[in-house]
């Protein structure tokens, strides 16, 4: 009886989810917030093998999950558990996740500071499955490296291993509304600190971009002088600085290599 009672309890130790500890005051260990899904018995997950080393398929994307609570972390793991494209990793070896994946209501300060710390801890990619994500939440997702976001209004399954297997080839993966907030952004930094010094996001300043617009219309260099109010010289000068720096042939070649990266 106290062996079939010992085994119950060692069976219920494994199989069930852990949710994350709030990190301890002064603790050194910088990943003291992570507590990755321990793996069920008899699923993809299940780690086995010499010490140090991690069982799995060829093919499938090693994922150590992360939560807030246990109904977020069980919820995110009944869907995973089921698809071969995924492995769950243990407590163990959540270091040698190729893919992070936290799960939250809400972007709160906490939440961030659990993104620093798994940014920390692990080098694999990061996403994040979120309830709620209000306006200024980008900010913190860019600084702490999460490349994928999904709702989890709309985390499904096949959703999930969607962002896990784009995570895992490099990708990113955002909801359409954020992106475009994202884009909005960029153009926002451009606009303030950019154009203000005569720069742009490219390796091209914004005389330069303008110099190689009127190329691209068919005007020489004495009508591009006339127009930008440079002398014949500095417009030859500057036209050679492009062509220089960036390796080009010629002005044609300048002219192909920003209109490629729409910059004219």
């Amino acid at each position: 009886m106290t062996s079939t009672s010992t085994d119950a309890s060692r069976e219920e130790a494994v199989t069930a989810p852990r949710t994350p500890v709030a990190p301890r005051s002064g603790s050194a260990r910088p990943s003291a917030a992570r507590v990755p899904v321990q793996p069920v018995r008899g699923t993809a997950g299940r780690s086995s093998g010499a010490a140090g080393q991690v069982a799995g398929k060829p093919g499938q994307v090693r994922v150590a999950v992360y939560a807030e609570d246990l109904i977020l972390q069980t919820g995110v793991v009944q869907q995973l558990r089921q698809r071969p494209e995924v492995e769950l990793l243990s407590e163990a070896d959540a270091g040698k996740a190729e893919v992070s994946l936290l799960v939250v209501d809400a972007l709160t300060d906490v939440v961030a500071e659990q993104l620093r710390r798994l940014r920390l801890a692990t080098s694999g990619r990061i996403g994040l499955v979120v309830g709620h994500f209000e306006a200024g939440g980008l900010q913190t997702i860019v600084e702490y490296g999460v490349a994928a976001v999904l709702r989890r209004s709309e985390a499904d399954q096949d959703r999930l291993v969607h962002l896990i297997t784009a995570l895992a080839n490099g990708e990113g993966v955002m909801p359409g509304d954020l992106l475009g907030e994202l884009l909005d952004r960029i153009g926002a930094l451009q606009r303030t600190m950019l154009d203000g010094r005569g720069l742009t996001l490219s390796t091209l300043t914004a005389r330069e971009v303008e110099m190689l617009r009127l190329v691209a219309e068919g005007f020489d260099t004495s009508e591009i002088a006339a127009k930008t109010s440079y002398s014949e010289r500095t417009v030859k000068n500057v036209l050679h600085e492009i062509i220089t720096r960036l390796g080009l042939r010629n002005r044609a070649h300048a002219v192909g290599f920003a209109m490629r990266r729409g910059l004219i």
